[in-house]
């Protein structure tokens, strides 16, 4: 996704959670300590996919935009913007006095930098597809030092959602290999915090920059604790040895009795699935894929598992967000454990009577699901997916992976992927823009790791970008994504929200909302 969504998986907390402080003596470093639930596989904005990295990216670098608290575009690096008549050029205006974290002046050159690298194929960036407009490369003009103009093929509605990227040293990154440069662990920003350490398995940790250019971070450094298990997290609170965290609802009531705390929910921008791997059988069987999404009680896993705090998912967006239909207009596949053996039945399988296993050709329906270390709420989720799966004759295994391992191997540029099936969560934009994930040349190398393909989806997709008019792009997404949910190319499972408790000595977090908590970190304080 673009830079903006990855940033969102910070504010959001989807991997990110945080809790109380020791108390400290009152020379000691104003130390805010949160949670990364993996460990970063590359603290680099072009090169990273996965929500860690971009935990600690969003302390680290700016864009020429950011998203507020109500979901706005706002300038960031830029002073101001412009934007033509035909939609198609956009100028920027970059602020004054820019540093980078080692002194060195900002200036558009390094914008220029930033979305070249992007846009050459060597790269291998999964955002280039966000600079392609109408099968063209936006063209980019350095004006001056201080200004920077993009020409588009065809107007582009979200590109101003885009320039949230992270903007990268040219001078400490030209001619150089991005791919294997020393900089993406230790990387160098324009951003409120700079880096300062990265212990494997144990911590990133990042100190104020003095000569940022944005108002001065009240706390004097960010500790990002690598805590895998969230059972470890929740301990971890408890003792303040983290500030804030994201907390399932079975623990809440309880948590809350036995710290003081402040505790906030709101709605998100993602989703919790099963992804499918759809070039390998079973899963190139569009009635299996059907026959599970009948054989799970979606309702179930909201009463018991989020405890009420979400509703279940049918679809490829959020409710939280503006291109969101009706609920009326999303086609649902209901519950129902005969229909499923019936669908698998019309699609040659026959049920084993000694394993009460479905088979076909004597192979047995049965699949690997991968999941990530210390994320309990899918891991509970997985179980019960296991169950309702066996219910009907599908065996499921689960194969636990460090958060790394696995988004290395949906990562992997090779066709077939190496895995069947896995669980994930999606922390999504402020823009509805979904060709990253759902674009049929968005794999092997992009973010569609489950290989789907629809021309149908495809064409709408690219529409969705170049229609102005938000009224037209929500009917246009409507039907795209209506489509890509009658596919199943995912088990789409649930919308959660957000439930986070913070010490009561952590002021200044911005407003509970889609934007998280954590939407300017300059003003939180510890008292």
């Amino acid at each position: 996704m673009n830079r903006v969504r990855n940033t969102l998986a910070l504010l959001c907390m989807a991997l990110l959670l945080t809790a109380c402080t020791h108390t400290t003596s009152k020379n000691a470093p104003k130390t805010l300590i949160l949670r990364l639930g993996g460990e970063p596989s590359v603290i680099n904005p072009v090169l990273s996919t996965d929500t860690t990295s971009s935990s600690v990216e969003g302390l680290i670098f700016n864009g020429l935009m950011r998203v507020d608290a109500d979901l706005n575009m706002v300038p960031d690096l830029a002073e101001k913007y412009e934007v033509s008549a035909d939609h198609k050029t956009y100028t920027f205006t970059l602020k004054p006095n820019v540093k980078w974290q080692d002194g060195h002046p900002f200036t558009a050159q390094d914008v220029a930098f930033t979305f070249r690298t992007i846009l050459d194929p060597k790269t291998g960036s999964v955002r280039r597809s966000d600079y392609v407009v109408a099968g063209k490369p936006i063209e980019i003009q350095v004006i001056d030092d201080q200004t920077i103009a993009f020409h588009l093929a065809k107007p582009f509605a979200p590109f101003l959602s885009n320039m949230g990227m992270g903007i990268l040293p040219e001078h400490l990154l030209a001619g150089k290999d991005l791919r294997t440069s020393t900089f993406n662990r230790q990387p160098v920003g324009t951003g409120p915090f700079k880096f300062s350490r990265w212990q494997v398995g144990q911590f990133v940790q990042v100190v104020r920059n003095p000569s940022y250019f944005g108002p001065r971070p009240h706390l004097d450094q960010v500790l990002l604790k690598i805590i895998p298990d969230y059972n470890t997290a929740l301990i971890a609170f408890k003792k303040g040895e983290i500030h804030l965290q994201d907390v399932q609802p079975k623990d809440l009531e309880s948590l809350i009795k036995s710290v003081k705390c402040t505790k906030y929910t709101y709605d998100t921008l993602g989703y919790t699935f099963m992804g499918f791997n759809l070039k390998k059988w079973p899963f190139t069987e569009p009635r299996v894929r059907q026959a599970i999404a009948m054989a799970v009680n979606k309702d179930t896993l909201v009463t018991h598992l989020l405890q009420g705090y979400g509703r279940r998912a049918d679809y490829p967006d959020a409710p939280a967000s503006w291109s969101y239909p009706n609920d009326a207009d999303i086609a649902r596949l209901p519950y129902d454990p005969a229909k499923s053996q019936a669908l698998l039945h019309a699609a040659g399988f026959k049920k084993n009577p000694q394993t009460g296993i479905f088979e076909k050709n004597g192979r047995p329906l049965k699949f690997t699901l991968l999941n990530s270390k210390g994320q309990t709420e899918r891991e509970k989720a997985a179980q019960t997916l296991q169950q309702f799966l066996k219910n009907v004759g599908i065996e499921v295994q689960i194969q636990t992976l460090e958060w790394s391992t696995l988004v290395k191997r949906l990562n992997a540029p090779q066709d077939p992927k190496d895995f069947d099936a896995f669980m994930m969560g999606w922390s999504l934009g402020v823009d509805p823009d979904a060709l990253s994930i759902w674009h049929s040349k968005e794999y092997p190398a992009g973010l569609n790791f489950v290989g789907y393909s629809n021309p149908k989806v495809d064409q709408g997709l690219l529409a969705g970008r170049v229609e102005i008019r938000q009224a037209e792009r929500k009917k246009i997404y409507q039907t795209t994504f209506s489509q890509v949910a009658a596919d199943v190319p995912y088990l789409f499972l649930y919308y959660s929200k957000a439930i986070g408790v913070a010490s009561p000595r952590l002021k200044g977090l911005s407003k509970p909302g889609p934007a998280g908590l954590l939407n300017r970190i300059e003003a939180v304080d510890i008292e």
